[in-house]
């Protein structure tokens, strides 16, 4: 990666292949260089070097468990995305088994520092959190940015289009356990790997990715993968009611809550046109039972800290769909009110 040395060599063009276009200091030694011929200075080096950068511009929003895991995993090969959030964090620190990666910051947190779109976005803030990040979006979008959506739902598109300044957006299904620690470092437990559409726009996030410790699948019938995903999340809704983590499905009476839960959504996915076959209430379920006993789920570990929940997006759209169709959704009738309550009050 080719640096030049600070001020002089701004001022003289040594080392410099093309001239700069704009150039603007944004927070510490956080720097935005653009230079004739898509060049782009990111940061610079404790010694005041400008770094150089060939790659296309990549943010992220929402630095949070998931977030911080394609941070580091981008880092790691090179390619350290600009991020965004709503605390200045010094810097992102992932923990797994073969170590840790620390990705230098600070988290931006003024979105009136952004003086050009980015080529790729990934945002991983909460569904309940989109509205919040309008103005990053503004900021970091063009009909030229492709913003990849690490989010939980089969509406991510729908969410967010009005929000991007008519960039495309790039649905994927997260298929990986990460949770934030009290240290505010983030443990990923499993390795990554992210599904998207078989679609041209997926490469973008294929060719920032490709690589990294994060395995990108593409799906040519992405809707069943996302409503299988979103299945999954559902269920681990009711350990938001119980106040416990993956352990409890190991018990029977909740074993058989679960499956008859994932079979009334399952219903719903195919009426969608989801492609899931009956053996799918039952994977999902052993899948619980395997994990570990204290593995817990982001909607728990809201609810815990008292924050709102993704209660509409992971389970009132089981319920919201499956009356569009005339399905009856009993069990739905009964979790969603509860989690709506647990997530909004009164009370």
């Amino acid at each position: 990666m080719p640096r030049v040395n600070g001020s002089e060599d701004l001022k003289s063009g040594k080392g410099m292949a093309h001239s700069v276009v704009s150039c603007v200091l944004s927070i510490d030694n956080d720097v935005a260089l653009t230079f004739q011929g898509g060049i782009t200075v990111s940061r610079l080096s404790e010694k005041g070097e400008l770094i150089m950068s060939d790659n296309p511009v990549i943010a992220l929003i929402g630095p949070g468990a998931i977030g911080t895991t394609i941070a580091a995993v981008l880092h790691d090969a090179g390619r350290t995305p600009l991020l965004c959030g709503r605390t200045a964090h010094p810097e992102l620190r992932l923990r797994y088994d073969e170590g840790e990666t620390v990705v230098p910051g600070p988290v931006l947190t003024d979105p009136a520092v952004i003086t050009r779109p980015a080529d790729l976005v990934f945002i991983a803030v909460k569904t309940t959190q989109n509205a919040d990040s309008a103005g990053w979006l503004r900021a970091l979008c063009d009909e030229n940015t492709v913003v990849c959506a690490l989010q939980n739902g089969v509406e991510q598109k729908a969410q967010l289009e009005p929000l991007v300044n008519g960039a495309t957006v790039l649905p994927s299904v997260v298929w990986f356990p990460a949770q934030r620690e009290p240290d505010a470092s983030v443990w990923l437990r499993a390795k990554p790997r992210l599904t998207l559409p078989d679609v041209t726009q997926a490469q973008r996030v294929v060719e920032a990715l490709r690589g990294t410790r994060c395995e990108v699948e593409l799906s040519t019938d992405f809707a069943t993968v996302a409503w299988r995903k979103l299945l999954q999340n559902a269920v681990a809704g009711l350990m938001v009611l119980a106040n416990r983590r993956a352990g409890m499905f190991r018990r029977e009476d909740i074993s058989e809550l679960a499956l008859t839960y994932l079979r009334e959504g399952l219903t719903v996915a195919r009426a969608e046109g989801a492609r899931l076959d009956d053996a799918v209430a039952d994977e999902i379920l052993a899948n619980f039972q395997r994990a570990p006993e204290d593995l817990g789920t982001s909607i728990l570990a809201d609810r815990q800290a008292d924050r709102p929940m993704e209660w509409d997006i992971r389970n009132g759209a089981i319920q919201r769909y499956g009356r569009r169709h005339g399905i009856a959704v009993p069990i739905s009738d009964v979790v969603v009110p509860l989690l709506a309550a647990g997530s909004e009050g009164p009370g």
